[in-house]
């Protein structure tokens, strides 16, 4: 098993490099980040940058719920391919509750999909929207633009999505939250909860 902030451990040392995503969970734009951490300089160096869409079914004969369902499997096979990569760690932005039956639909679909990756024994550290603004920019709220210009500032050879050299902002500004989310949760006491369990049991095999 991995190493995590309760009771499993890993083998690995916490001087390691670790294999980290961040995720920005969403109903219709599930925005990720892979990369790589140095534990002993707590550098994250992001690799791949993504966003998971999800299109909705459409015909005069399709229900609701249909969509929905499909929307979530969607979802699901977007995000295999990287949990398939058996990342270490995984921070992710949790989405808050929500006054509308729309809204509410999707923070249930994206806390289903959040869910399904710890019930698969992942890491997983999460941070609020006020962590993740507040960690990229200062400002509790800070709009997209802002956060999408922190993202680029701090990670300028990250392989962000550009048409004629200009950034994509409506790819971007949910790879710049998934981002964030790493931001973040490496400045919690979660992260240093999960660095102290590995560290005190390095010898526990994964």
């Amino acid at each position: 098993e991995r190493c995590a902030p309760t009771a499993t451990f890993s083998h690995r040392p916490v001087m390691a490099l670790l294999k980290v995503m961040g995720m920005d969970p969403s109903m219709n734009n599930w925005g990720i980040v892979g990369g790589l951490l140095d534990t002993s300089t707590t550098i994250f160096t992001p690799r791949s940058l993504n966003v998971i869409l999800a299109s909705k079914l459409e015909g005069k004969s399709i229900k609701p719920n249909q969509i929905d369902c499909d929307v979530g499997r969607q979802l699901w096979l977007g995000l295999k391919p990287y949990l398939e990569l058996k990342p270490d760690l995984i921070f992710a932005e949790f989405p808050i509750g929500s006054q509308s039956a729309s809204a509410m639909k999707g923070y249930g679909m994206c806390m289903m999909g959040l869910g399904s990756i710890t019930a698969d024994g992942f890491n997983l550290i999460r941070v609020t929207p006020r962590q993740v603004k507040l960690a990229m920019t200062g400002n509790p709220t800070s709009e997209k633009k802002e956060m999408i210009e922190a993202a680029v500032a701090m990670f300028p050879h990250a392989p962000w999505p550009r048409t004629r050299g200009r950034i994509v902002e409506s790819k971007a500004e949910h790879m710049a939250d998934a981002i964030g989310a790493v931001v973040a949760g490496l400045a919690s006491d979660e992260y240093q909860h999960f660095i102290r369990n590995c560290n005190a049991n390095p010898s526990i095999s994964a």
